[in-house]
């Protein structure tokens, strides 16, 4: 299934059905007075998160939805029927938002969680409703409210704990099916990977996370050179990003703290919020690094490099050193999951609510 992340769509809910302005006639009885029902309401416009769903490819081709009418009302005290709703089901991080004024109008973070995108219309008033002591034979009615019409745009940002980052052949897609469960397509080319895929990583019966590698970046990425900036999205959500790093290159003449430097430099063109999110950086490959200068050839990197934060040395082909990596990623989830549990009881907590 080809993988979709933006769509544009229109939302029309269905209007209200009129209300009846109608008068008893039945036999023996000469004055039925008023019995005309009110109108049905308008079907409203829904969606719904689903976890089954990865895609926005259902959006990519049918536009537009639209809900039904809801009947008028008739005689006989008879009111008409509400229109159906419509639901639209839509992957589990997808962020709909108003097309013409940007307003955001959900973020559907939850599997189930369900959103009015456009209210259908009230149904009218029948005449039933404008009786009184002075007026027993009413003739008015009103029509039906308009159902809500919007234009959207759907952006889907995939939920994960963590993000890999580096250039086209740095071995993110060797590293994502080594330590998960995802088998993306791997190749000797650049720019194998064509959109994001996912993976759960296990450490332990009841510890996992999900971890997300995304297309290669490469310099001059913001100005739309390979893949540009179109995926970084997809990593906006995680809690520590990876820059991968081949610190073994078949080609003597790339620079690799170069190449590193501008993965930085264009993360925080796209994003300085995403810039600032912890950044450990892995160094892949380092089986093709002679024994005797691995050592070296790893501190003169990082010298020239300017790195301060966590270092991993692993080989993605070999599993060296990945289950280190996997368990550390695990304990300092696991430590964000308790900071935020513990803010969100002391933000339920009666006692703190005056801070």
């Amino acid at each position: 299934m080809k993988f979709i992340d933006e769509a544009k769509i229109e939302v029309i809910a269905g209007n209200g059905g009129a209300g009846s302005a109608s008068m008893r006639r039945e036999k023996f009885i000469e004055f039925g007075g008023p019995d005309g029902g009110d109108g049905g309401r308008g079907g409203s416009v829904y969606a719904i998160a689903d976890r089954n769903i990865n895609t926005l490819i259902d959006y990519r081709y049918s536009k537009t939805h639209t809900a039904k009418n809801g009947e008028p009302g008739r005689g006989a005290d008879c009111y008409g029927r509400a229109g159906d709703d419509i639901e639209l089901r839509m992957p589990v991080g997808t962020i709909i938002a108003d097309l013409e004024t940007n307003e955001l109008i959900a973020d559907l973070t939850k599997h189930g969680e369900r959103i009015c995108l456009a209210q259908g219309g009230v149904g009218g008033w029948g005449n039933i409703h404008f009786k009184s002591s002075t007026n027993r034979a009413p003739r008015q009615k009103t029509n039906g409210k308009p159902g809500e019409r919007r234009k959207l745009k759907l952006e889907l940002k995939v939920l994960a704990d963590v993000g890999l980052l580096g250039m086209p052949n740095a071995g993110k897609s060797t590293l994502i099916t080594a330590v998960s469960n995802a088998r993306p397509k791997i190749a000797d080319y650049p720019f194998t990977t064509l959109h994001p895929n996912l993976g759960v990583v296990r450490v332990g019966n009841e510890r996992s996370f999900v971890i997300a590698d995304i297309p290669g970046l490469i310099e001059g990425a913001a100005e739309g050179a390979g893949l540009g900036h179109r995926f970084l999205r997809h990593l906006q959500r995680t809690g520590v990003l990876l820059h991968l790093v081949d610190i073994a290159p078949f080609d003597e003449n790339v620079d690799v703290v170069a190449d590193a430097k501008a993965i930085v430099n264009e993360l925080r063109k796209y994003d300085e919020a995403l810039y600032q999110k912890p950044r450990w950086l892995v160094l892949n490959k380092v089986d093709m690094l002679q024994p005797e200068d691995r050592e070296q050839t790893i501190a003169d990197f990082l010298k020239r490099f300017e790195w301060q934060g966590p270092v991993f040395e692993v080989s993605a082909l070999t599993g060296q050193g990945c289950d280190r990596l996997c368990y550390a990623i695990q304990d300092y989830l696991d430590g964000l999951r308790k900071d935020r549990d513990l803010e969100e009881e002391r933000a339920e907590d009666p006692r703190f609510l005056d801070e």
